[in-house]
């Protein structure tokens, strides 16, 4: 090699160095619609609804599975009739539904605008706001008056309490979070809905759905989340890019951004975060069934610990991806962690 090679590879080395010490640009991400389903928050902060939605999700589960048991052996295929032929039956037809669902989700929005996601939203919240609101409400009506002593009067009370005043109470307390969907631009309200049906849906999942079923719906839906936000024509993908507010002639920047980021001259702003309420809704299912069916609430712990580490395992990965599918590495971890600790404190108790 001559020294006019050398004078050559020391100006681009030179020139490398100079590239690694140069900050990072930090690009900010597009935010999504007010309407759209997710818990905002600092990166920082976020073990804090995953911690909120595992804990009270974990209560009512139990409360309504041990206390008042409340034991349905759900899914299409009953897993005490069919086994574990049912629950993997029972996995793939709930993922195909939500496969469904995606893809029309997009056709519609196509059709109808992104805001029609706002009305679609809108009556699923009212539903199952008031329905589970309802169900779980008698749950822990139940678990209190089991308390008293069997009288007249603590019969008729209940009775008062079950078939009219918590009707009428879920029936309100729909209507205002419905309005408040709606109305309100309040980040804290928002929030306050995404955590309050994610871990209604999940307490609910992991109480009416037997282990193996969990599990094969959790490995199913994650297996989608991965083809859905990965994939170039994933359905909540799409939705993302068309809820965002890029317009028409923008690709050219979003390649250019792609490349920034592929050569590590530029990063994603990851300082703030969105869960969408169907993590929250499946890390709960996964941490109530670990509850309901160990009875053991350190499995639960490990489990839930390990959905954090995922998560922020995720998180990681979002400097350099503008969207990742929130579920997959978490539900994996949290579903190993589930049956290794449960295995293990199984053995030790036996021995």
């Amino acid at each position: 090699m001559s020294s006019e090679d050398n004078s050559y590879e020391n100006q681009y080395q030179d020139e490398d160095q100079d590239q690694a010490m140069k900050p990072k640009e930090v690009i900010k991400k597009d935010n999504v619609p007010h309407f759209l389903p997710t818990y905002r928050i600092l990166s920082k902060l976020y073990p804090i609804p995953i911690i909120l939605v595992v804990v009270i999700s974990g209560i009512l589960a139990y409360l309504t599975f041990t206390i008042a048991d409340v034991q349905i052996d759900g899914g299409y295929f009953p897993e005490g009739e069919y086994g574990v032929l049912g629950a993997i039956l029972n996995g793939i037809i709930f993922t195909v539904l939500a496969a469904i669902s995606g893809f029309i989700l997009v056709f519609i929005i196509k059709r109808r605008g992104i805001n029609i996601l706002k009305y679609v939203f809108g009556l699923s919240i009212a539903l199952i706001g008031f329905t589970l609101t309802l169900f779980f409400g008698s749950i822990i009506i139940y678990v209190i008056f089991i308390q008293f002593p069997e009288t007249s009067f603590i019969v008729d009370l209940y009775y008062l309490l079950t078939d009219i005043i918590l009707p009428i109470l879920s029936g309100i307390f729909t209507v205002i979070i419905l309005y408040l969907y709606f109305t309100s631009k309040s980040i804290i309200s928002k929030n306050f809905i995404v955590l309050y049906i994610g871990l209604l849906i999940g307490a609910s999942m992991g109480v009416f759905m037997p282990l193996w079923t969990t599990l094969a719906i959790l490995i199913g839906i994650s297996c989608w989340d991965l083809f859905a936000v990965l994939y170039k024509r994933g359905p909540i993908k799409e939705m993302i890019e068309i809820a965002s507010d890029e317009k028409s002639g923008n690709d050219v920047g979003d390649n250019e951004v792609e490349t920034k980021i592929s050569k590590g001259e530029a990063e994603y702003d990851t300082s703030k975060l969105e869960i969408g309420i169907g993590d929250l809704a499946f890390y709960s299912m996964l941490t109530s069934s670990a509850l309901v069916q160990t009875n053991d609430i350190l499995v639960m712990i490990f489990t839930a610990i390990a959905i954090i580490i995922g998560t922020g395992i995720t998180i990681s990965g979002l400097k350099r991806n503008k969207v990742l599918p929130g579920l997959p590495i978490s539900i994996f971890l949290g579903i190993a962690t589930m049956l290794i600790s449960w295995s293990i404190i199984s053995i030790t108790l036996i021995n």
